[in-house]
C-alpha cells in the first residue's frame, strides 16, 4: 500500500495499492514507523492538485528524527491517542520550541 502525493494522478492524495506509476510514499518502512498512522482531515473535501497530501500521525523514528511534514510520536502514546479518539474528535497540533 500507498499514498499517493503526485499532483498529476487521479489517486493524489488517496491512499494507492502498489507498484505506482505516479510518486507516492510506501505505508510500510523497516523502521515501523507506519505501524499506526492516523490520517489528518487535510487537503480531502475537496482534493485540490498541489495544496499538499496526507498529514498523519504515525509512530517516531529513534531520537525523533525529523518527519517530512508530519507529527511523529512514540508508539505508546500513539496507541493511548486511538483508544480515545473518536469519529468526530479534532486534532490540534502545537509546536514546542
Amino acid at each position: 500500500m500507498g499514498w499517493c502525493d503526485d499532483p498529476r494522478s487521479r489517486n493524489y492524495n488517496k491512499l494507492i495499492k502498489l507498484p505506482s506509476n505516479y510518486k507516492h510514499e510506501k505505508l510500510f518502512k523497516k523502521e515501523n514507523i507506519y505501524d499506526i498512522i492516523l490520517v489528518l482531515n487535510y487537503n480531502m473535501r475537496p482534493i485540490k492538485k498541489n495544496k499538499g497530501s496526507a498529514i498523519f500521525i504515525h509512530v517516531s523514528k529513534k531520537n525523533f528524527k525529523k518527519t517530512e511534514g508530519c507529527v511523529a510520536i512514540q508508539k505508546r502514546d500513539l496507541l493511548k491517542i486511538v483508544k480515545e479518539i473518536k469519529k468526530n474528535t479534532k486534532v490540534m497540533i502545537e509546536s514546542r520550541k
